[in-house]
């Protein structure tokens, strides 16, 4: 049930017109209660979008009622007249909730540039309150839908409370504290200050961590809301557990969609001389446009890894470098190591290990392989 899957929230999801399609596109989740805390992280990429610069300022007092989400407009690079849309949109969910808008999110995906067809979107919001349910979520989840090909959800159960989450991306996936639109709820009775740092520690391995195709979007968020409902406060380990579980989750199945992907790629760096070091060479690795290739044609390149690895400033000897590929260590010491006929690669998943030699530091990055109809998808997405 997505995020009505935890105790002391609604959701709906509907089509208020938005998508020329006419498929659904604007989504409602809402806080019951009793608890109002809330966290975010958002974008990192200094050009904003203004449902981003808005939501921030609400999550500075720590509380969230509501989320309402859009898909088919970004409402990205508005101006003050976006921002003011944003701003319309907070106040008509408070004033049909009884609530105040300083406690309303908004998140907003789809074209940069492009005012949201506001009338619509009032008049949603409308039908979207109305429709509000305990057995929403999975109508939140599509309505958030762009050009992803499934609807993305997850749930997480502690030892008496829940987490569960939705997100939506396909494409401009890459890491800066967030990735797309993301919404967590839970009934654990946490405090705002707690839910911050669980959600940034969790992120930080996970959607941080998931680089599709190194473009990062101007509307990244990822929300963590929490209805106290349960009436029980997990250990922080234990909260910090069940949320990176459920953040791994829903990061896999963005690479997963990833527009026109045919295999999912596991970067793995070990062996280095910090962690710092292992993702800088394993975000090298993920973005290297000749790699990512060499995966599509189940070609094992392995010197396109060495390559990526020395562009990087990590700590490492050219002739002390191992890379394996779905397990089989085709370079070693930095030249040719076993048969490369040896590796299978006609599955989905693509396993490449870079081995530094230069300490005992380790990091995962996911990415997936380029292919023809990533460029079709992203060359035709505004026509």
């Amino acid at each position: 049930m997505s995020v009505t899957a935890a105790k002391g929230f609604t959701a709906a999801g509907i089509a208020a017109g938005i998508k020329e399609n006419g498929r659904p596109d604007l989504a409602l989740v809402v806080n019951t209660g009793p608890r109002r805390a809330a966290a975010g992280v958002f974008t990192s990429n200094r050009v904003k979008a203004a449902p981003v610069l808005w939501s921030e300022q609400v999550l500075r007092g720590g509380r969230i009622c509501a989320v309402v989400l859009n898909s088919g407009g970004a409402n990205a690079c508005t101006g003050p007249l976006g921002f003011q849309d944003t701003h319309a949109t907070a106040e008509k969910v408070a004033d049909s909730l009884g609530e105040s808008a300083a406690e309303v999110a908004v998140a907003s995906t789809g074209l940069i540039g492009v005012r949201l067809p506001m009338d619509k979107v009032l008049s949603g919001i409308d039908t979207a309150v109305a429709e509000l349910s305990a057995h929403g979520g999975e109508k939140a989840a599509i309505a958030i839908k762009t050009t992803d090909s499934v609807h993305k959800t997850a749930v997480v159960e502690g030892d008496g409370w829940t987490i569960g989450g939705m997100a939506k991306g396909a494409g401009m996936l890459a890491p800066g504290l967030a990735t797309m639109l993301v919404v967590f709820t839970t009934d654990a009775d946490l405090e705002a200050a707690e839910l911050d740092a669980a959600l940034r520690a969790a992120t930080r391995v996970t959607f941080d961590r998931a680089d599709s195709d190194g473009c990062m979007s101007t509307n990244d968020a990822v929300y963590l809301l929490a209805s106290g409902a349960s009436g029980i406060t997990p250990r922080r380990e234990e909260f910090a557990a069940a949320l990176t579980e459920v953040c791994d989750t829903l990061a896999r199945r963005l690479i997963g969609d990833a527009e026109g992907a045919s295999k999912d790629i596991r970067v793995e760096v070990i062996n280095a001389a910090s962690e710092d070091d292992a993702v800088e060479v394993g975000r090298s690795i993920a973005r290297s446009n000749l790699l990512k290739c060499a995966v599509h044609g189940e070609d094992p390149n392995w010197g396109r890894v060495l390559s990526a690895i020395g562009t990087t400033s990590a700590v490492f000897e050219p002739d002390q470098l191992n890379v394996a590929i779905n397990d089989v260590w085709v370079c070693k010491n930095g030249s040719a190591g076993e048969d490369r006929s040896r590796v299978d690669m006609r599955f989905r998943e693509v396993r490449i290990t870079a081995d530094l030699a230069a300490g005992a530091e380790s990091a995962v990055i996911w990415t997936n392989d380029l292919t023809a109809d990533y460029v079709h998808e992203n060359s035709a997405y505004s026509s």
